[in-house]
């Protein structure tokens, strides 16, 4: 594996998490306010800084599968990021119900329901790219010492 960047793309902020050196484990590193910081600079920044070398972007499929309005959007800026970092593979990831196990995830660790919100975005990124590990590690193989 290699260093990934996870993308929660939203229309207020996007949430920002990477992986270690190895590509192997997740953690958050920002939320960047579309109100205040143009996103592509500094996700360049950061993919600089880290190594990155795989974007992984969140879809939010509708239940059944599909696409809708919101798919559009993030469509949309992730054609900004393939034009942007042409020589870095983006991968799509269904974010169905990330935010969701976030927030129980933060809830579980004693965090209070309004102190989400500055970092729900960078949480929910990190699901993102739970999600993609799960799907690209090779299964655990069973030791043959029995």
């Amino acid at each position: 594996m290699h260093p990934a960047l996870g993308i929660d793309y939203g229309q207020a902020r996007i949430g920002i998490a990477a992986t270690d050196p190895c590509g192997i484990l997740a953690h958050p590193v920002e939320s960047i306010h579309l109100s205040k910081t143009e996103p592509l600079p500094r996700i360049a920044e950061l993919v600089k800084q880290k190594g990155i070398r795989t974007l992984v972007l969140g879809l939010p499929l509708r239940l059944d599968g599909t696409e809708g309005t919101a798919c559009e959007k993030v469509r949309a800026f992730g054609r900004k990021l393939a034009a942007k970092f042409p020589e870095l593979p983006l991968i799509y990831v269904d974010e169905f119900l990330t935010t969701t196990v976030a927030q129980d995830k933060l809830h579980k660790a004693g965090k209070k329901a309004k102190d989400f919100k500055p970092i729900i975005d960078q949480a929910a990124a990190v699901e993102i790219l739970n999600t993609w590990l799960e799907q690209t590690s090779p299964p655990a193989e069973i030791p043959d010492f029995y």
